[in-house]
């Protein structure tokens, strides 16, 4: 399946290819990949760039998922004892179908997410220390073999090539198309996920941030109200100008 992926011009990539790879070693009857303990490491670099995305205001929170489900995987005994303790509760969840076709619509969009929060975090980041870096130019050499080589560089590149000035690559009409074309199903696959227990950690994260950043009135109002009671913080308001402190009692 990851080999027929890796043909496509939407999820064509390194990491898909030798995932593919991965999938065929066996040792015996039994597949490496299934002998390979569950507990990740990291040289940092996740860390890291979740670390600058705090300190520039930026959402990654798809790279940030990453980086907490490998901390979360290094926690193997204790995620061993919770799992048999969860057995004596006998929690059933549903199994629901997903077709492949499906779960590459949503790895598909969840992609485009994390791009675009990475390139975003780069974009403030050359605002920030003046770098001026030519995005068109950097997704065009991107595609020549880093680890994050992916066909759709090509369509970030054409995309920053229109608009070098692009506040985000969710804003580009090509990519815009695709999210109207298998948001539906990117959804579904997400909902199915949760229903039958299965962490997902990046790709819940990715459809929090396409809705989060195309939605008008977010209702961290209610923060400011609540951070203004408890430490004066104070607020703007949407019908007057100014900065405000409410009497809350």
């Amino acid at each position: 399946l990851f080999e027929e992926w890796n043909e496509g011009d939407d999820l064509q990539s390194f990491l898909i290819e030798i995932t593919a790879q991965i999938f065929k070693k066996k040792e015996g009857d039994a597949y490496l990949v299934d002998l390979i303990l569950d507990s990740a490491g990291s040289k940092g670099t996740g860390k890291w760039t979740s670390q600058c995305a705090l300190d520039l205001g930026i959402m990654i929170p798809t790279i940030t998922a990453a980086v907490d489900a490998r901390a979360m995987s290094a926690h193997k005994k204790e995620r061993v004892a919770a799992f048999k303790a969860l057995e004596s509760y006998d929690l059933k969840v549903d199994t629901p179908e997903l077709s492949p076709e499906d779960a590459r619509s949503a790895l598909f969009l969840s992609k485009i997410c994390s791009y675009a929060q990475g390139m975003a975090l780069i974009a403030a980041a050359s605002r920030e220390y003046g770098w001026n870096l030519p995005f068109a130019e950097i997704c065009r050499l991107w595609k020549g073999g880093c680890i994050i080589r992916s066909t759709l560089l090509g369509t970030f590149e054409k995309a920053f090539q229109k608009d070098s000035s692009l506040k985000n690559l969710l804003l580009d009409p090509t990519i815009i198309e695709e999210f109207k074309t298998k948001h539906q199903v990117w959804r579904s696959v997400i909902a199915k996920g949760i229903a039958a227990g299965v962490p997902l950690p990046a790709m819940t994260a990715s459809v929090s941030y396409f809705d989060g950043y195309f939605t008008e009135n977010l209702p961290q109002n209610l923060i400011q109200a609540q951070r203004d009671l408890f430490g004066a913080h104070t607020f703007q308001r949407i019908d007057k100008e100014g900065t405000f402190h409410a009497d809350w009692n």
